[in-house]
């Protein structure tokens, strides 16, 4: 049995800690494009070290119950993430971005080219411009290779030590609260590690990702609008600690700057921030622990006299979704369906639909995602939300139908774990238990419990009425996860004295 302690956990988030590069201001207007004649840097990791190491950090998350992967929200930041990685320096290098459910205003860029939004940055933000700037100066960090110089310039910071974080794919799970804790309390370390170079690498990161935000076609005033917010945020009392103690340090000459250049910008297209206010808005309603604070949040801002027609849309859509949390779905589907006779929206009809399947009505939902599926083949949100349905019906060929659905969308998300479990239930409807067993490993493996994935797979390998194709598939891939066990070689080793 794989054990780790508390301390190994610790030690390897804070290891991820100490290579988080913060966030802060702004840019120049042109971009220059030189020769790329290749840097040291390049060679501090590799492509397939870069891979593994993002999709270990998505288990880890996974494992400690923080990542956030609700379709809508999570495809709507990851379109953010690639409309602006395309408008980069280094378009073609790969990206994963990720939100996960933590009440900070913060963000952090990762080695593999992983870029992490906190949900409490996101509900800080006024408008989607400023979200983009964040993660325009995160992106900027991975394209100018700033971690990986960190780690050329620390001789003790070694690729074992970089992969330790896959230490935390956990046999078990753990609490939003460990992750947050353990993140909190090695913020220190990290900036320690990083004050002999961040202002350097600030300075680069603003430049780079204002061009960035600007050519992505987002409102570059977005970047000194939010780091003035986030000083007034992270200053208590009026008077913010010394910038070289703070995780992002923001200055009054780092914002003026950002808002200069952002006034030598022409003014993009000028954008209600619809899909924006609607998906900060789900956020809200889900990540509330109590909906009736999440109610009382919407109610309170439809009394502002300030709000937009389009910002008063998102409220209600907020409003009809707690209204479901609290069982009063009369009420939600009134407001729902007033919503989508003024102006219908993908996210109000998936709604819906999650309203029909909550309260018994399984036909109708499925009526429902079977337009919508026709209509945007191939939609992740659609897809996970009709596959549930079509699970939960009783009609002939619904988890054929489904089992199809779900291999289509395993080619493009593989390390879904919904999708397996879902799989799994498909799988087992339609009377083939080997593939459901497989896919509930799967699942396991993709929330950061390779562990309890092997015992899966031993218990099913071992099983007498498999055939000889079936065998060699689950031999083969069990013998993957044991590799890997092998290749992390973590004990469960006392803290040192």
């Amino acid at each position: 049995m794989l054990k780790f302690s508390r301390h190994n956990i610790t030690r390897c988030t804070v290891a991820l800690a100490t290579l988080v590069v913060s966030l802060a201001s702004v840019a120049q207007t042109e971009r220059v494009s030189l020769p790329d004649m290749g840097a040291s840097a390049d060679t501090i990791i590799s492509r397939k070290e870069e891979e593994d190491y993002a999709r270990a950090l998505l288990r880890q998350m996974r494992a400690y119950e923080v990542l956030n992967e609700d379709p809508l929200v999570a495809g709507y930041f990851q379109d953010m993430g690639y409309r602006l990685v395309a408008n980069s320096d280094r378009p073609n290098k790969s990206f994963t971005f990720a939100v996960v459910d933590l009440p900070v205003v913060n963000a952090f860029a990762a080695p593999g080219g992983v870029v992490v939004l906190y949900s409490g940055l996101i509900l800080a933000a006024d408008n989607e411009s400023e979200v983009a700037a964040v993660l325009s100066h995160e992106i900027a960090h991975i394209t100018q290779q700033h971690m990986e110089r960190a780690i050329e310039s620390a001789k003790s910071m070694t690729i074992p030590l970089l992969l330790a974080m896959v230490g935390l794919v956990l046999a078990g799970g753990g609490s939003g609260e460990a992750i947050q804790g353990a993140l909190m309390g090695g913020s220190a370390a990290a900036q320690q590690a990083q004050i002999y170079f961040t202002r350097q690498n600030e300075i680069e990161a603003d430049r780079i990702g204002m061009q960035t935000l600007y050519q992505a076609g987002y409102d570059p005033r977005g970047m000194g609008e939010f780091f003035e917010k986030l000083g007034r945020i992270t200053r208590p009392m009026g008077e913010g600690p010394p910038e070289f103690l703070r995780t992002h340090p923001v200055t009054v000459s780092r914002i003026a700057e950002a808002d200069n250049r952002a006034q030598n910008l022409p003014s993009p297209a000028p954008s209600d921030g619809r899909d924006f206010y609607l998906i900060q808005a789900r956020i809200r309603a889900l990540a509330e622990a109590h909906p009736e604070k999440a109610l009382e949040y919407f109610r309170f801002r439809s009394e502002r006299a300030d709000i937009t027609e389009t910002q008063q849309e998102a409220l209600d859509y907020g409003i009809a979704i707690a209204l479901q949390r609290k069982g009063e779905f009369g009420e939600s589907r009134e407001i729902l369906n007033s919503l989508m006779s003024r102006a219908p929206h993908l996210a109000f009809e998936l709604q819906i639909a999650a309203l029909d399947l909550e309260s018994g009505k399984i036909s109708a939902a499925v009526e429902r995602l079977a337009g919508l599926y026709q209509s945007f083949p191939g939609n992740h949100a659609i897809s996970i939300a009709y596959c549930d349905a079509l699970l939960r019906d009783s009609k002939p060929g619904s988890a054929e139908t489904a089992s199809t659905i779900l291999r289509q969308q395993l080619l493009t998300h593989p390390d879904d774990p919904t999708l397996f479990v879902l799989y799994a239930g498909a799988s087992n409807n339609a009377g083939n238990a080997v593939r459901a067993k497989e896919a509930i490993a799967e699942s396991y493996y993709q929330r950061g419990s390779t562990q309890e994935a092997i015992t899966q797979l031993q218990a099913l390998v071992n099983s007498e009425d498999l055939d000889y194709y079936e065998r060699a598939r689950i031999s083969a891939r069990l013998n993957e996860l044991q590799i890997e066990l092998v290749k992390l070689d973590i004990e469960d080793e006392p803290p040192p004295e």
